[in-house]
C-alpha cells in the first residue's frame, strides 16, 4: 500500500485487506452505468477503503462479456472482491433450470461472491440454505440476504411495502444462523423495513439482528448518510456497511474520525492494544 498523504495525522485503524471487520461494499452499475474509467477513478483514489464491489439488478446481463470481465479485473487489481448482487432470485423465477449455469458463469467470469437474495420470493429456508451450500461447493463465497419486510430489495414505495406483512425478526435471525452454519461468508441485512421505506426507523430490529447473529457476520445496507452515521455511532467504525459508490468518501471520513456530522464529529474512535 502506498503512503497516505498527511500520514502524520491520526486516523482510526482500518486494518489491511482482506478485512473481516469494517468492510465497505459499494454499489456498481445500476443507478449509475459505471464503466471502466469511472471505476478506475474510484479505486485509484479510494480503493484502499473498498472491500466489495456489487453489481445490482442483474446489470451484468446487459453487458458484453468482456466488459464484465474488465470491470472484475479492475476490482481484483485493487484487492476488491466482486459480488453478483441479488440477481439469483430472478433466475429462480425466470430460469429455474439455469441456477447451476448461473453459478458456473459467475465463477468463470471471475466473481468472488454470489449474493442469495429472497426479498420478492416466497421460498423455503431449506431451499435458500441449499443455495448457500451449492455456491460454497462451487468455490465461491455465499452472501445470503435476510429481510424483515416482504418485497425488500426493489424500489417499492412505503405504501406498497405497508400493504405487505412484515417478517418476524426472529425468523430472519434463525435463517441467518442456518446460512452461517452452511458456510456463508457474511449475511446481507436489507434496509427495507428497518431504515428504508418506513415511516419510523426500527432500530430495535437492527440491534436484535446484530446481537443474535453477530455484528461481525453482518453487512448492513445503509442507503443514506444518516443511516450509516447511525450504524457507526451505535456499532462503531468497524461495522460492515453497504453504500452507494457516491458515498464512499463521506463514509470513510466518518469511519476514520477525520470528519462527521454534528452528532458524530470528533466522537468516532478505535482502540488497538499493542
Amino acid at each position: 500500500m502506498t503512503e497516505r498523504a498527511f500520514d502524520f495525522l491520526r486516523v482510526n485503524e482500518r486494518g489491511e485487506k482482506p478485512r473481516e471487520k469494517g468492510i465497505t461494499e459499494i454499489r456498481g452499475p445500476y443507478y449509475d452505468p459505471m464503466g471502466p474509467r469511472e471505476l478506475r477513478d474510484i479505486l485509484e483514489t479510494m480503493g484502499r477503503y473498498v472491500d466489495i464491489y456489487k453489481f445490482s439488478g442483474g446489470s451484468f446481463a446487459l453487458m458484453d462479456r468482456e466488459v464484465v470481465e474488465e470491470l472484475i479485473g479492475i476490482c481484483h487489481d485493487h484487492d476488491v472482491q466482486v459480488s453478483t448482487g441479488g440477481f439469483i432470485e430472478h433466475v429462480l423465477i425466470a430460469d429455474h433450470d439455469k441456477v447451476d449455469d448461473y453459478i458456473q458463469e459467475s465463477k468463470e467470469l471471475g466473481f468472488d461472491i454470489v449474493e442469495i437474495s429472497s426479498g420478492f420470493l416466497a421460498i423455503d429456508t431449506e431451499d435458500l440454505v441449499a443455495l448457500t451450500e451449492q455456491v460454497t461447493e462451487a468455490g465461491l463465497k455465499a452472501k445470503p440476504e435476510i429481510n424483515v419486510q416482504f418485497g425488500a430489495g426493489g424500489a417499492s414505495s412505503v405504501e406498497e411495502l405497508e400493504s405487505e406483512a412484515a417478517i418476524d425478526p426472529g425468523s430472519a435471525i434463525e435463517e441467518a444462523r442456518r446460512h452461517l452454519d452452511a458456510g456463508a461468508y457474511k449475511i446481507m441485512v436489507e434496509s427495507e423495513g428497518i431504515t428504508e421505506r418506513v415511516r419510523e426507523w426500527r432500530t430495535d430490529v437492527a440491534f436484535e439482528i446484530a446481537n443474535e447473529v453477530g455484528v461481525e457476520n453482518c453487512v448492513f445496507e445503509a442507503a443514506d448518510p444518516e443511516v450509516f452515521e447511525w450504524y457507526i455511532k451505535n456499532f462503531g467504525p468497524k461495522v460492515n456497511l453497504f453504500v452507494d459508490n457516491s458515498q464512499i468518501v463521506e463514509l470513510e471520513c466518518m469511519r476514520s474520525g477525520l470528519w462527521g456530522k454534528k452528532s458524530s464529529w470528533g466522537r468516532i474512535t478505535s482502540y488497538s492494544r499493542e
